[in-house]
C-alpha cells in the first residue's frame, strides 16, 4: 500500500533543523500534460531516484553486502539487518535503506525508533536524505508520535511537505492527534498545512491515500476542543462533508469536551441526544466523557445520578439529564433577572458576555440542530449501559478532589462486588484510593490499599508510589520515602523515574536539607537519569532557600550548558531570590541585567524577591529607583504577541509586590512615594492595608516634625516633606494640618 504521493509544488528553501532535504525529488509533470492511457495514471513515483554517484558499478563487497542486507530484510530479521548496516562502512542501496528505517519504525519500540533516527541523522549529515522513500519517513513519523517525540514526528512530515511529498493520512494524522493535546495550535497548523497541499490537486484520486479521513478530522477537532476555539471547530466540523467524512460517535466525544470548554452544560444532553437522533453507534466512551465533564464542572450529584442509573439498567439517561439542567436553567434566569439591577459601571461588562454568549449560541446551534428544534420527549439509549470501571474511576476522582474520601472508598467496595468483571477496580482505580488518602494526610490508610493492591496481584506503577512519595515528603518523613523508594525499586521493580527524584529533592527542601537534595539529585544521574528543567530549578530552590546562593549559580550554570533542558524565567527568578534572601541586592541586580540581555524580563515574581532583598539590606533608595522601573513598565501598553520584540510586556503588579514596596517606603518617611504606591494599589483593584500603615506610622514618625530645637534653614528643608507626611495622615485617617486639629502620640502604660 502507498504511503505517500508527492506533490508538484516547489520545495521549500528552508526547512527545520531535525530534517533537511538537501536533494528534494524532481517534480512530476503536471496532470493537464499527461498522456492519456486506459488506467488512470500516478504520475508520480514514491520512492527517490537514485543520484548519479550511485549508478557507477559498484565493488562485490558492497553487492554482496546489500544483497545480504535485503535478505535480512525480507525475512524480517531487523536486528540481523541492523548490526549488518552498523558495520557496514557504506550505504546500502536506496531500497535497503528505506526498508530498514521502515522495519525499525513498525516495530516501535524506543530503541528501534532511536535506530531508525540515526539512519536520518547519518543521511542528513552526509546529504543522502533523497535515498529514502516517502512509505519510510511516514513510518517514522508515527512511530515517533507514539513515542512521545511529536516535535521530531512533526518537522518530518513539514519536511516532506515542503520536498514535494503527501503522506499517507495514517501518518501525518498520528502526528496531529499526538499534538492535539501537547501543542493544539500546532496541530491546527499541520493539519491546515497538509490540507491546503491536497486541495491543490485536481484529481483527488491521485492524493486519495493522503486525504483526511474521519479519524484525522477527530483529532484536529481535538485540538480545537482544547483550546476552546468553538469557530475552528465549527469550520472544521462543516468541511467534513466536503471531504466525504461522517461524525462518527468520536467527533460528538470531543464536542462535549468543547461544551465543557465553553462552561455549556446544558448543551450536554443536547449532544447526547444528537447521537441518538442521528442513529450512530453507541459507546461507552460518550458516557464516559459525560461523566467526565460533569465531574469537571464539580456536578457529582449529577455524575452519581449517571452512574446510578447505569447500574439500574435503565436507558433513559437523556430524561435524567433534562430534569438536571432544569434547575440550573432556573437559576440561570433568575441571575438574568438579577443582572438588570447591576450598577451602571458594570453594565458595559455585561453587556460583553451577553454579546459572546450570543457568539457561542449561534456556532452551537449550527454543530446540533436539535437545539433549535428540541424532540418533545428525551430519547431513549439504544441499549442499557453498566457502568464500566473507567467510569467508577473518574467518578471516584470526583470525590477525591471535593475530599469526599469515604465515598470514594464506598465506590470501591461497590465495584468489588459488581457481577461483570468489567467494572472490577484496576490499578487505575486502586491509585485513586490511594490519592484520595493521601490528600487527606492518611498516610496510612495508603499503605495499606498498596498492601491490597500486591495481595490481589493487581501491579500499582510508578504514579502509585510517586503519589505516596509526595505524600511522605509532604508530612516531612522523608526516611519513610526513602524506604518506599528502596520498595519501589527492589520488592516491586519499578525503577524510579525523574518525577520520583523531583518529589524527594522537593521533599529536603521542606525539612531544610539542603545536602540530602544534592544527594538525590547526583544520584539521579547516576542511574542515567535525564534532569529536567524542574530537576535543576528544585536544587537551586533548595541551595536559595538554605542562603548558598553560589551554589545556586553553580547549578544554573550547569543548566545553561545542557543542551536537553531550556533555561526559563522561573529559574532566573530563583536565582535571583537566593541572592535577594541575603540581601546582596547588587548580585541581584546584576543577574537581572543578565536575563535582559538574554530576552528574560522581569515578572512580578522577579520584583517580589528584589523588594524583599531591599528590605533586608535597608536600602530604600533602591526602592525608589525600583518603582520607577515598575510604574514604567505598568503604563506600557500591550503591543501583541511579538515574541520578536526586544521591548519588556506590560506588567500587572499584585498585592504582595505593592504592599512591600509601600511599606519601604514608609518607614524610610518617603511619604510621597508611598502615597503613589497606594494609588496604584486602589487603581489595580487592591485594598490597600490602612491597619498595617497606620501601626507603622505611629510607632516610627509620630514625633517628626515636632523638634522645638531645629534651626529656620531646617524647618524650610523640611516644609515638601511635611505636607506630603500630612496627605499621608489624612488618608489614614489620623489627625493632620487638613483638619486644623492638634493630636499627640501617647506611648502605651507599661
Amino acid at each position: 500500500m502507498n504511503i505517500a504521493s508527492p506533490s508538484p509544488c516547489s520545495s521549500s528553501s528552508s526547512f527545520p533543523s531535525a530534517l533537511r532535504w538537501l536533494s528534494p525529488l524532481p517534480l512530476p509533470p503536471s496532470p493537464s500534460t499527461s498522456t492519456t492511457s486506459s488506467k488512470p495514471a500516478r504520475p508520480f513515483s514514491l520512492r527517490a531516484q537514485p543520484t548519479a554517484t550511485d549508478l557507477s558499478l559498484p565493488s562485490d563487497k558492497k553487492t554482496n553486502d546489500d544483497q545480504t542486507l535485503l535478505s535480512l530484510l525480507r525475512q524480517k530479521k531487523t536486528e540481523q539487518a541492523w548490526t549488518l548496516y552498523s558495520q557496514s562502512p557504506h550505504l546500502p542501496t536506496p531500497t535497503c535503506l528505506s526498508r530498514l528505517v521502515a522495519q525499525l519504525s513498525y516495530q516501535a519500540t524506543p530503541q528501534s525508533v532511536a535506530r531508525a533516527r540515526t539512519i536520518i541523522t547519518r543521511l542528513r549529515n552526509e546529504r543522502q536524505l533523497h535515498r529514502l522513500d516517502a512509505n519510510s519517513i511516514g513510518l517514522l513519523a508515527s512511530a515517533s508520535a507514539k513515542s512521545g517525540h511529536t516535535l521530531y514526528a512533526s518537522s518530518l512530515i513539514k519536511s516532506m511537505l515542503r520536498s514535494g511529498y503527501l503522506p499517507h493520512v495514517k501518518a501525518w494524522s498520528a502526528v496531529v492527534s499526538r499534538l492535539s493535546t501537547e501543542s493544539p495550535s500546532e496541530s491546527i497548523s499541520l493539519f491546515d498545512s497538509v490540507t491546503r497541499r491536497v486541495r491543490r490537486f485536481a484529481d483527488p484520486s491521485i492524493v486519495a491515500d493522503s486525504k483526511s479521513d474521519t479519524a484525522a478530522y477527530n483529532a484536529v477537532l481535538n485540538a480545537c476542543a482544547n483550546l476552546g476555539d468553538k469557530s475552528k471547530f465549527l469550520k472544521l466540523f462543516d468541511e467534513m462533508h466536503e471531504w466525504g467524512c461522517e461524525p462518527d460517535v468520536l467527533t460528538y466525544n470531543v464536542m462535549i469536551k468543547l461544551c465543557a470548554r465553553a462552561d455549556r452544560k446544558d448543551l450536554l444532553v443536547v449532544v447526547l441526544e444528537r447521537i441518538i437522533e442521528r442513529g450512530i453507534r453507541f459507546c461507552m466512551t460518550t458516557l464516559h466523557s459525560l461523566v467526565a465533564a460533569y465531574v469537571g464542572f464539580d456536578d457529582l450529584e449529577t455524575a452519581e445520578k449517571i452512574v446510578q442509573a447505569m447500574r439500574e439498567g435503565r436507558n433513559d439517561l437523556c430524561k435524567i439529564l433534562r430534569d438536571a439542567n432544569l434547575e440550573d436553567l432556573k437559576q440561570a434566569k433568575e441571575d438574568d433577572d438579577y443582572d438588570d439591577y447591576d450598577l451602571e459601571d458594570e453594565k458595559e461588562e455585561d453587556m460583553e458576555d451577553l454579546s459572546k454568549k450570543k457568539i457561542d449560541d449561534v456556532v452551537f446551534e449550527k454543530l446540533l440542530p436539535n437545539l433549535i428544534e428540541p424532540s418533545s420527549e428525551p430519547l431513549l439509549l439504544p441499549k442499557v449501559y453498566a457502568p464500566n470501571s473507567r467510569i467508577y474511576t473518574t467518578l471516584m476522582k470526583g470525590y477525591m478532589k471535593a475530599g469526599r474520601v469515604t465515598d470514594t472508598v464506598r465506590t470501591l467496595e461497590a465495584m468489588r462486588h459488581q457481577d461483570d468483571k468489567a467494572s472490577h477496580p484496576d490499578h487505575v482505580t486502586y491509585t485513586t484510593v490511594v490519592s484520595a488518602f493521601v490528600k487527606a494526610g492518611l498516610m496510612d490508610r495508603a499503605r495499606e490499599v498498596l498492601a491490597e493492591m500486591t495481595r490481589i496481584r493487581v501491579p500499582a506503577n510508578r504514579i502509585t508510589y510517586n503519589i505516596l512519595l509526595k505524600g511522605y515528603c509532604q508530612q516531612l518523613q522523608i526516611d519513610k520515602a526513602k524506604e518506599l523508594l528502596r520498595e519501589m525499586a527492589d520488592d516491586a521493580g519499578i525503577k524510579p523515574d525523574v518525577v520520583s527524584y523531583n518529589i524527594l529533592i522537593d521533599g529536603c527542601i521542606l525539612i531544610d536539607d539542603s545536602a540530602g537534595a544534592l544527594v538525590f539529585f547526583n544520584k539521579m544521574r547516576e542511574q542515567g537519569i535525564t534532569p529536567t528543567k524542574i530537576s535543576y530549578t528544585t536544587l537551586m530552590k533548595a541551595f536559595a532557600l538554605s542562603g548558598q546562593p553560589k551554589l545556586a549559580n553553580k547549578v544554573f550554570d550547569e543548566m545553561l550548558r545542557d543542551p536537553r533542558v531550556k533555561v526559563d524565567l522561573v529559574a532566573w527568578n530563583m536565582l535571583v531570590e537566593g541572592y535577594c534572601r541575603l540581601g546582596l541586592v547588587e548580585e541581584a541586580k546584576k543577574v537581572i541585567q543578565r536575563m535582559k540581555e538574554n530576552r528574560f524580563y522581569p515578572n512580578v515574581a522577579t520584583y517580589g524577591s528584589l523588594v524583599n532583598g531591599i528590605a533586608v539590606a535597608r536600602k530604600p533608595g533602591e526602592a525608589l529607583l525600583l518603582r520607577k522601573e515598575i510604574k514604567e513598565r505598568c503604563e506600557m501598553k500591550e503591543e501583541g504577541e511579538n515574541s520578536y520584540s526586544n521591548s519588556p510586556p506590560p506588567l500587572k503588579p499584585d498585592e504582595g509586590l505593592l504592599d512591600s514596596l509601600a511599606d519601604i517606603c514608609l518607614r524610610a518617611a518617603f511619604f510621597k512615594k508611598a502615597l503613589e504606591i497606594v494609588a496604584c494599589m486602589e487603581e489595580n483593584g487592591i485594598p490597600p492595608n490602612k491597619t498595617k500603615y497606620k501601626k507603622i506610622y505611629v510607632e516610627m514618625h509620630s514625633r517628626m516634625f515636632t523638634s522645638k530645637h531645629a534651626s529656620q534653614a531646617r524647618h524650610d528643608r523640611r516644609i515638601e516633606k511635611k505636607r506630603a507626611a500630612e496627605a499621608f495622615k489624612f488618608w489614614l485617617g489620623l489627625p493632620n494640618s487638613y483638619y486644623g486639629s492638634e493630636w499627640e502620640y501617647e506611648p502605651p502604660q507599661r
